[in-house]
């Protein structure tokens, strides 16, 4: 069966994997994809093999990026910000490369670049989990010959030269002063329609992310108990479905 996955390019991305044999291809618009799509089915049950272009197996690192994606998608995971942020830096540095070529010297070549660019030791761990996850993902769930290895041998020497490690713990609070200049400063900038003073005030009486803040609506309020629902709000373990209430209280010297 196919999966066709909007880009972030706007071009639609369909995948096949019947029978044994994958393939892929990028279209413009969402009917192209569409009816090769059907036309890849139906010569696939005529067995006559899926539909040109035929690729017997995955040959670049950006191959098995789009293919977790794709499969996060298809059981209904798709990507957080984070996460897609990360695979889209991946995709762009490392995307082209061969599977065989992705050494414990190339991931290294990587972080020493990623470092440069002024990515933290925490950022970098990130990235190098998301490089293992998608290999895993690949080895685990399509059979694809490739090993972790390399990338757990160049996590170490990363973790050595201290390019990765655990993100400085902030131990201090702004002051009111210091959200309070923010927040005058906000107020009176003409150029962007949001209204990033409101937000800075919820999510100082909150606690509540960026990213949930901007989601919540109506519905998802009850002026009555002044409670707000959260939904999917971040987990270690799940935070699909892990909907939570959040007391709009004025215990900060803002009031949510």
């Amino acid at each position: 069966m196919a999966t066709i996955v909007k880009l972030k390019s706007g071009n639609y991305r369909v995948q096949i994997r019947r029978k044994g044999q994958y393939a892929s291809k990028t279209f413009s618009n969402k009917s192209d994809a569409l009816s090769w799509s059907f036309e890849a089915d139906r010569r696939s049950d005529q067995v006559r093999g899926i539909i040109a272009p035929k690729i017997t197996g995955f040959n670049t690192f950006g191959q098995l990026i789009e293919l977790h994606i794709a499969d996060m998608v298809e059981v209904d995971k798709p990507l957080g910000r984070s996460k897609d942020f990360a695979l889209r830096t991946l995709n762009k540095h490392l995307g082209k490369i061969k599977i065989p070529h992705l050494t414990r010297a190339r991931v290294i070549e990587f972080g020493r670049m990623r470092a440069k660019e002024g990515a933290g030791p925490a950022t970098l761990a990130a990235d190098i989990s998301y490089i293992h996850t998608v290999l895993t993902h690949a080895a685990a769930v399509h059979e694809v010959k490739i090993s972790t290895e390399q990338v757990d041998l160049a996590r170490v020497a990363l973790r050595r030269l201290g390019l990765i490690g655990r993100s400085i713990e902030r131990d201090r609070r702004p002051t009111k002063l210091e959200l309070d200049r923010l927040i005058s400063y906000f107020e009176n900038f003409a150029k962007t329609g949001m209204p990033i003073a409101k937000i800075i005030k919820f999510a100082v009486a909150t606690g509540i992310r960026q990213s949930k803040i901007c989601r919540i609506t109506w519905e998802d309020v009850d002026a009555r108990t002044r409670c707000v629902t959260v939904r999917d709000r971040k987990d270690p373990r799940q935070k699909q479905g892990n909907d939570q209430w959040v007391p709009m209280i004025n215990l900060t010297g803002y009031d949510a």
